[in-house]
């Protein structure tokens, strides 16, 4: 899209270098102008707003890594607790999260409180998230990990609504992009510097300096909403929870196929298990689990690199972009699930599913913000995120508990050919919505 007005420029120019006189014009400084308008353009979506919230996503990102990482060893070899306490602690706090979303998108209609939402939301998972490195019992342990994922699911759809107030919309994609990528990098750095911390300070400390980055994220949100206009009288919203408008046209058809995606959407944590499975007669149990989370890394990487170019070229492709590039990711899950279905130990084989999946979702998170930012009316925004994240949730807690059945009760095969299935679904739903949003 922004490469329309540098193109128009350097034609102009060079036509009025062939009918003019060329000591008028000088016609080789024109590619250089040209070139010049162009860097202009698209730096112009990277704003300090958008650096401000991507900083945030990154921070916040390694804060909460830390914990959860090390969640548990904590429980397990400092308290004692049996691993199902670990199970109930992470199921309740993702149930509680995903409510959360939902609550928070209606907050986050309101340009003003969604403000206070992602500022407080920001601080609040970093310093209930590092206390649980005090806890001496199970139960606190639970209330405050519990209580962390509910602020960190507050937040969510007032910095999607942030991020879509402080970029024009041709870029939505681009900024978008570069959010994902950043949070990608904390996944990634994150553990890193857990397993630094732990052999340095042992694991208590470690979950507690975890409050470090938690804050510093809370301070790129601040400066972010420093940039962006602030809220007048005319943009207050009432407190109101809206589904109906959210679940109607273009944005209710593209949530449509949303939930048949996430249906199919399992945790990652599945797609190591499947891994080591796999690997573990050859390679034995921790070497398979190590490559296994190498495959994992590599997994990370391939999503943070995707998440820029996937939000580029949902911005070239114009009012059907972000709703193409979903698709495109769809297609890649599609595939790698395909292939995770067969029962092949070869490292370089499962390398290929693992790097198809992580291209998938850096595409799929950065098309979706980047769609029902464009889809949803402004002051439908927040709620509009609010369900996204609400359908992104559920949809996770579905997905996993089904294949987990299917895993256990018939072959790790099946589950894998059941979530195809989903994602199968999903691209049909995708490509009516595409053709209609093109018309």
């Amino acid at each position: 899209m922004l490469d329309v007005a540098p193109n128009l420029l350097g034609e102009a120019v060079s036509a009025e270098c062939t009918a003019a006189d060329s000591s008028l014009v000088n016609c080789n400084e024109v590619p250089a102008a040209a070139d010049s308008v162009q860097a202009e353009g698209e730096r112009a979506w990277l704003t300090p707003g958008v650096r401000g919230i991507g900083t945030a996503s990154f921070f916040a990102d390694v804060g909460h890594e830390i914990p959860t990482a090390l969640l548990p060893s904590l429980l397990t070899s400092i308290l004692g607790a049996p691993a199902a306490a670990l199970g109930v602690i992470e199921g309740v706090s993702d149930a509680l999260a995903g409510a959360a979303r939902f609550g928070g998108g209606v907050l986050a209609d309101d340009p003003s409180r969604r403000r206070k939402v992602a500022v407080g939301g920001y601080a609040t998972t970093a310093v209930l998230g590092a206390a649980t490195a005090g806890a001496t019992a199970v139960c606190q342990v639970g209330v405050l990990r519990a209580a962390a994922w509910t602020a960190r699911g507050l937040r969510v759809p007032a910095r999607n609504a942030l991020l879509a107030d402080i970029v024009p919309a041709k870029a939505y994609g681009r900024a978008y992009g570069f959010e994902r990528m950043m949070d990608n990098l904390g996944a990634i750095f994150g553990p890193l510097l857990a397993l630094g911390l732990v052999a340095w300070l042992g694991v208590t400390w470690a979950i507690g300096l975890s409050v470090i980055p938690g804050l510093l994220a809370a301070a790129a949100i601040i400066y972010a909403i420093r940039q962006t206009p602030r809220p007048t009288s005319r943009d207050k919203v009432p407190l109101k929870i809206r589904i109906r408008p959210v679940l109607t046209g273009d944005l209710g058809r593209l949530m449509g196929a949303v939930a048949a995606f996430e249906v199919g959407n399992v945790a990652a944590t599945l797609l190591i298990l499947r891994a080591s499975e796999l690997l573990a007669p050859e390679h034995g149990t921790k070497t398979a689990t190590t490559i296994a989370l190498g495959l994992y890394t590599a997994y990370n990487v391939a999503a943070t690199i995707a998440s820029i170019p996937a939000g580029r070229m949902s911005d070239r492709l114009g009012a059907r972009g972000p709703v193409l590039v979903l698709t495109g990711g769809v297609a890649a899950f599609a595939l790698a699930y395909g292939l995770f279905s067969v029962n092949s130990p070869v490292i370089a084989f499962l390398a290929v599913p693992f790097l198809l999946a992580g291209v998938g979702i850096g595409a799929v998170e950065t098309a979706q913000h980047s769609a029902v930012a464009a889809l949803a009316p402004k002051d439908l925004r927040g709620s509009a995120f609010g369900m996204l994240a609400t359908v992104q949730s559920l949809g996770n807690l579905a997905a996993s508990t089904v294949a987990g059945v299917l895993w256990t009760t018939l072959s790790p095969t099946a589950a894998f050919t059941y979530l195809t299935a989903w994602m199968l679904f999903a691209l049909v739903g995708l490509l009516v919505a595409a053709r209609r949003r093109g018309h």
